[in-house]
This record gives structure tokens, sequence and C-alpha cells, in this order.
């Protein structure tokens, strides 16, 4: 199984997280904020490089009707660039459900604020990973390992 990377992005703050290279966990690596962190582009870039990733997952914010939210064009964009950039292969993955499900993983957890977007991101790619080899499940995510 290849590493993949997968990205859970915000409107200010973008999470990421790693699978193990056997392709069975998902862990959360970290929170981009885009006001202090510089380029997304070249952070991802750098950490493709770093793990050999193989794959970018990117959460793509469906409404609760699955329609594309207001954010879903961004998400868009971004794994277009990404692809381009990168010349990995990119897939958008339905993400309405992971911050709901990471401040419910994190609840009641020291420093939980600052990880949530990447908690968030570590349960899309979980999600991938454990479903049926498209990782298009429409249900909520499992929980990932510790934090």
């Amino acid at each position: 199984m290849a590493v993949i990377l997968a990205l859970d992005p915000g409107l200010r703050r973008t999470g990421l997280a790693l699978c193990d290279p056997t392709g069975t966990l998902a862990r959360p690596l970290m929170t981009h904020d885009r006001r202090s962190d510089g380029s997304l582009l070249e952070l991802v870039a750098s950490l493709c490089a770093e793990h050999a990733v193989e794959r970018i997952l990117v959460g793509l914010p469906l409404t609760q009707m699955n329609e594309e939210g207001s954010t879903a064009h961004a998400a868009k964009v971004l794994a277009e660039k990404l692809s381009t950039r990168l010349g990995l292969p990119v897939e958008l993955v339905d993400e309405r459900y992971s911050s709901r499900e990471a401040d419910r993983v994190l609840a009641g957890k020291k420093a939980a604020k600052g990880r949530r977007d990447a908690v968030a991101a570590a349960l899309i790619l979980q999600t991938w990973l454990d479903g049926p080899g498209s990782g298009d499940s429409n249900s909520p995510p499992s929980e990932i390992g510790p934090c």
C-alpha cells in the first residue's frame, strides 16, 4: 500500500494526516494556518517528498443534502493545483462528518483546539482506508488511533 496524505481544508486552517506504509492506520500530522505558516502548496510538496507520498486526498465539504457547500469550490481548486504541481493522484473525498467527529474524539483532551483540523484529516483518511477500495463511504468516519 502507498503512503497517503489527507487534507481537511478550511478557510483559515488545513488539517493534514498521513497513513502508515501498510495503509491501515491514519494519524494526525499537523495543522497549517494560512495566516502564519506560508504556502500550503509548498508545505504539501515538502511533506510528499519527505514521506514518499503516492496519493493525496482532499476533503470535499458536502451538505447534508449531498450538495457542494460554500467551500467546495475552494477544495476543488486546491485539489487541481496539487495534482498539477505534484503530478500525484489527488482524490476529493466527502468530509461532511469529519469536524464534528474530531470534536468528539478530542473532547476533554488538553491542547485539543490546535489538533482539531489534523484529527479531522486523519478521520477522512481512515474512512477512505477502511472503505471498500475507494473510500467513498457515506457513513460517519471511524475512530483513528491514538492522537
